[in-house]
């Protein structure tokens, strides 16, 4: 038996209007939500026309000639854009008849590349139970006719599956929230033996660490710890009137292992370093679960993945925005302090679910309006636009360069020592510890 998707009901005419467009085919994304029982899709989202297609009012005549890149490139984007629960769960094509057979091939490569061009960025990974059928969604622009079906992306060699596509009214009108403030002190040391000083890569290795541990944390929902298989609205009074827009929220409290257990043996090391990067601030992480009998383990994956993801893609924006101001190969490595953009909330009409987005402190309200058309085909009014945090910084601090031999050929040394001596019992442990707080003091104290 197949999956089925419950589809927000507007998304129907949304596609009905798409399919009068011009263009012989027209492609797009399907967000929604993936659960054990069944999927919701409460957004979809066309591919953003090219210039040179935006002058002609028409596209590329066949599916052939489908930009994949392009369309993965938008994929990406929107998933910067998406609150934690929610996700690009499929593709769509409307087409002519005459493209009708082509479409389901177009589909599956589409399917395939954008999964992997999202899962290449993200810094968790998905869990074993979790579901891994995308939806492939064809439509005949001429009967209207639709067919769902789904591939498994863990699987290269996939066939497609029949789907049932069915359409609700107010489909995510009430669904629960989770929002919680995590405060952000992340220290990145940038190796000496790293070339050209790689501040991007440096910087995901170190969230990559620090992901870890908020994959490790103990969330407090409502100040109470849950158990994972445990309905996330016992206990909770629910609110009447389903077809009105309205939100649940959910106070969560992130607590982070300070050290592991005694069980967890642990070493000091010494690394020669050229700098070091450091992540400072208190970012605001959200995430929606569908109201079904929702699970405390669901609902805390998603926020999880919020946290990791909201602050990952801030310093993809960073570095990019960097790279085009400043240009990929900077010559001078100075001290500098940097702004990651602020997050920011836009609700979505009949829905409680809230899209994201971030602004660097002098882009206009005009540029995130532009980019949500753009990017998500929704206007937006200015006052709709709700700043959601103050500003977090990034210090990019090298060391001094007159660090001499004699200073270097000791650093050598005590590394040396230390892994020859790292199993020599606590008093040695100790004794290192402290060796390596008071190095790690001289060497970055400016």
């Amino acid at each position: 038996m197949g999956r089925t998707y419950f589809v927000e009901e507007t998304i129907g005419q949304y596609l009905s209007d798409l399919s009068t467009k011009l263009k012989p085919y027209v492609t797009g994304l399907l967000i929604g939500q993936c659960s054990p029982q069944r999927d919701y899709v409460i957004r979809a989202v066309r591919t953003p026309p090219k210039e040179e297609e935006k002058e002609d009012n028409i596209g590329p005549s066949k599916l052939a000639s489908v930009d994949e890149e392009w369309i993965t490139t938008h994929a990406s984007q929107v998933s910067r854009m998406l609150p934690g629960g929610l996700l690009v769960l499929g593709v769509f094509i409307i087409a002519t008849p005459e493209l009708s057979k082509d479409s389901q091939n177009a589909l599956r490569k589409l399917i395939f590349s954008v999964e992997k061009s999202l899962t290449k960025r993200r810094l968790w990974k998905p869990a074993e139970e979790e579901v891994s059928d995308r939806a492939a969604l064809q439509i005949c622009s001429a009967t209207k006719k639709v067919v769902c079906r789904t591939y498994d992306v863990q699987d290269p060699k996939s066939s497609a599956k029949p789907a049932d596509w069915k359409y609700q009214s107010a489909l995510s009108a009430s669904w629960l929230a989770l929002s919680c403030t995590v405060n952000v002190n992340i220290h990145i040391p940038l190796l000496a033996t790293s070339p050209n000083h790689d501040l991007e890569k440096n910087t995901k290795n170190g969230l990559n660490r620090w992901s870890k541990q908020i994959e490790d944390s103990v969330f407090l929902i409502n100040g109470q710890v849950k158990d994972d298989d445990t309905d996330l609205l016992e206990g909770q009074k629910k609110l009447r009137g389903s077809t009105q827009s309205s939100t649940q929220f959910f106070d969560v409290k992130v607590l982070t292992q300070l050290s592991h257990g005694s069980s967890h043996r642990s070493t000091a090391t010494v690394q020669v370093c050229s700098g070091s990067i450091n992540l400072k601030g208190a970012v605001k992480c959200r995430a929606y679960v569908h109201n079904n009998k929702p699970r405390v383990k669901e609902a805390i994956q998603a926020l999880k993945r919020d946290i990791i993801n909201t602050l990952s893609d801030r310093c993809e924006i960073l570095f990019e925005d960097l790279i085009i101001n400043e240009g990929p190969h900077k010559k001078n490595f100075q001290r500098e302090y940097h702004v990651l953009p602020q997050r920011l909330f836009v609700p979505v009409a009949g829905s409680s679910v809230m899209l994201s987005d971030y602004k660097f402190g002098d882009e206009a309200a005009g540029e995130i309006q532009e980019r949500f058309v753009e990017m998500l085909d929704q206007s937006v009014q200015a006052g709709d636009i709700h700043i959601a945090e103050e500003m977090n910084t990034v210090d990019i601090c090298p060391v001094a360069d007159n660090v001499d031999e004699t200073h270097q050929k000791q650093l050598t040394k005590a590394t040396l020592l230390l892994k020859l001596q790292q199993n020599m019992g606590v008093v040695i442990a100790a004794a290192v510890a402290v060796f390596a707080s008071i190095f790690s003091f001289n060497y970055f104290s400016d």
